[in-house]
């Protein structure tokens, strides 16, 4: 199997070198690019075209939610990695709902952060259990608003806030892949998300899933 392509996204050339060191150690992790701001960022996308970017999210002029949200817009196919030293409510959920699929602290090992890169690349979420109790307080909100899914919509709504990829929920569902992708493109529609995590983090939020 080709190796996972990963680009770094950090103002600090100290991070940018040890998260480098540490991608030598995985056989199933490439460094494809550096970059120290969110337009870099932007530019070596079209270039590299990595399969995961761990994104940082304090960034000068640019910051990584804004970065998340514009290589979103350009390349969905990418996965973001929020990697950051913070913990504020804001950041999270800015994070989450600019589309990154994970959303994870600097201080964690270096197996679980393989892992994440791992599972970012295969359309599945981690996150940190700070980033879980915003998601939980969000739960615990009123739901005020109907988006009108189908009970097909729903089921695949469930699915995807477990972490189901689409041949996970194809599987499940007993359904073809090009089906799932129709039916999740329609429930990012309706929900107005951006991404799968925006879309789970909607779902607990709305308490659209049991």
């Amino acid at each position: 199997m080709e190796p996972i392509r990963v680009m770094i996204v950090d103002d600090h050339a100290v991070v940018r070198s040890g998260l480098a060191a540490f991608l030598l150690a995985y056989d199933d992790l490439e460094l494809v690019a550096e970059a120290d701001s969110g337009h870099t960022a932007l530019a070596l996308c079209q270039e590299q075209m990595p399969d995961v970017i761990l994104m940082d999210l304090v960034m000068p002029e640019m910051d990584g939610a804004a970065t998340t949200r514009a290589i979103k817009a350009r390349y969905p196919q990418i996965q973001v990695v929020a990697l950051t030293s913070f913990r504020e409510d804001e950041l999270v959920q800015g994070a989450l709902q600019a589309g990154a699929i994970g959303y994870l602290l600097k201080n964690i090992s270096a197996n679980q952060l393989a892992d994440a890169i791992r599972a970012a690349h295969g359309g599945r979420p981690t996150l940190d259990p700070e980033a879980t109790r915003v998601l939980m307080e969000a739960a615990r909100k009123p739901a005020e608003i109907h988006f009108d899914l189908t009970p097909r919509e729903q089921e695949v709504l469930v699915l995807v806030t477990h972490g189901a990829n689409n041949g996970e929920i194809a599987a499940k569902l007993r359904i073809s892949q090009s089906t799932v992708k129709y039916h999740v493109s329609s429930i990012l529609a309706k929900l107005g998300a951006s991404s799968r995590t925006e879309a789970a983090m909607l779902a607990v939020q709305h308490r659209l899933v049991p």
